[in-house]
C-alpha cells in the first residue's frame, strides 16, 4: 500500500482513546449526575459479572471479540469509523473512571481494576481500528477497488486474528487476575 503507515495509523488511534478518556473524566466532573446515570445504564447494559472466572472469561472475551470485529468493519465506512469508536469508547473508560474517582473511589483501586487487562485490550482494540482503515485505503489506493477489497482484507484477516489472540489473553488477565488486583 503506497501511503500507508501502520505505526502511525496505530499512534493516532491510540491517541485519539486518549482524548475520549480524557473528555468522559471531565464530562464526570462536571456532570457527576449524569455520568453516574450513566454508569448505571451501562453496567445494566451489560449485566453483571458471574462468581464463577471462566465464565466471565467467556463472556468477556466473546464480547470483546466482537466489538473489535466491528471496529475493524467500521473502517470501511471511509477509513473513519475506527477513529469515532476510539474516541467513544475512551470516552465511556473516561466517565465511568472519572464518576467512581469523584464519588470518593480510591484512582489506585480505578488503575489496579483497568491497567491489568488494558494494557493488552486497548491495544487490541486499537490493531483492529488500523486494520480496518488499511483495509480502506488498501480498496481506495487499487487500481482495481475489487481487487483492493481483497488484498485489503486478507491483510485486515491476518490483523484480526493477532488481535483475537491478543483479547484472549486480556480476558483471562480481566477474569482471573483483575479481580484480584484490584480487590473486586
Amino acid at each position: 500500500m503506497k501511503g500507508v503507515n501502520v505505526k502511525r495509523t496505530f499512534s493516532l488511534l491510540l491517541g485519539t482513546f486518549g482524548i475520549g478518556i480524557v473528555l468522559g473524566v471531565a464530562y464526570a466532573y462536571l456532570q457527576t449526575e449524569k455520568a453516574g446515570e450513566y454508569v448505571l445504564k451501562l453496567a445494566n447494559e451489560l449485566g453483571g459479572l458471574s462468581p464463577n472466572p471462566f465464565d466471565n472469561f467467556v463472556k468477556i472475551f466473546t464480547h470483546n471479540a466482537g466489538v473489535a470485529l466491528l471496529v475493524l468493519v467500521s473502517g470501511l465506512f471511509f477509513g473513519l469509523g475506527p477513529w469515532v469508536m476510539m474516541l467513544f469508547n475512551g470516552l465511556v473508560v473516561g466517565i465511568v473512571a472519572g464518576f467512581f474517582v469523584k464519588i470518593g473511589v480510591p484512582a489506585s483501586k480505578i488503575v489496579l481494576g483497568l491497567v491489568p487487562h488494558g494494557l493488552v485490550e486497548i491495544p487490541a482494540f486499537v490493531l483492529a481500528g488500523t486494520a480496518g482503515i488499511l483495509w480502506y485505503r488498501s480498496i481506495r489506493e487499487a487500481e482495481e477497488p475489487a481487487g483492493g477489497f481483497k488484498e485489503g482484507m486478507k491483510k485486515a484477516l491476518k490483523l484480526y486474528a493477532v488481535t483475537v489472540g491478543m483479547l484472549l489473553v486480556a480476558a483471562l488477565i480481566e477474569a482471573y487476575v483483575t479481580p484480584k488486583v484490584a480487590g473486586l
